[in-house]
């Protein structure tokens, strides 16, 4: 049987192709911040819903985005596809709610856990569907803006985000 390797198309922003799901993981943090890439990504669902307004940001910034945001769900993919496991236990009285963020008690144990959910109800197709019409409607000015559901692929998104910082975290953690 033929190993299958993905593809992070990550030549165009991070300027190298080979990665593994961790090391882009690693490049997409140090371009782009935890809490600046999930403003990026409301600021586009915000101005996706306003059909006369684009968004503010200048729309270079908002392609390298784009095109970080597609090698990061492939990223993603790749790490749910991985044996390792970053599970842990915490007791709840040593547990941040502002660290916790969007997950779950169940998923900031196991943040593979949120890898596991979205890629079972979204395939890597279906995200770089969702961010491509997020991002085209976000950028101009539309009379009949796309009906689609772009609510329940945003906060899979969210949730990814975290996810994939708490990894980096618990990695570096591991390896002090």
């Amino acid at each position: 049987m033929k190993n299958k390797r993905i593809d992070f198309e990550a030549r165009f922003w991070s300027g190298s192709r080979k990665h593994s799901g961790i090391k882009l993981l690693e490049s997409y943090f140090h371009f782009n911040d935890l809490v600046t890439a999930k403003q990026m990504l409301n600021n586009i669902m915000i101005y996706a819903g306003k059909k006369k307004t684009p968004i503010n940001e200048d729309s270079s910034e908002i392609f390298h985005f784009h095109q970080a945001l597609r090698s990061f769900v492939r990223a993603c993919y790749a790490i749910r596809l991985k044996e390792e496991k970053w599970s842990i236990t915490i007791p709840p009285e040593n547990r941040s709610s502002l660290i916790q963020a969007s997950l779950s008690n169940e998923e900031y144990q196991n943040p593979t856990r949120v890898f596991q959910n979205a890629f079972a109800e979204y395939s890597i197709r279906d995200f770089d569907y969702y961010i491509a019409v997020a991002v085209y409607f976000s950028m101009g000015v539309f009379k009949n803006a796309e009906e689609s559901s772009l609510i329940s692929p945003y906060i899979n998104l969210t949730k990814m985000l975290d996810a994939a910082y708490l990894i980096l975290e618990r990695r570096t953690q591991k390896n002090q």
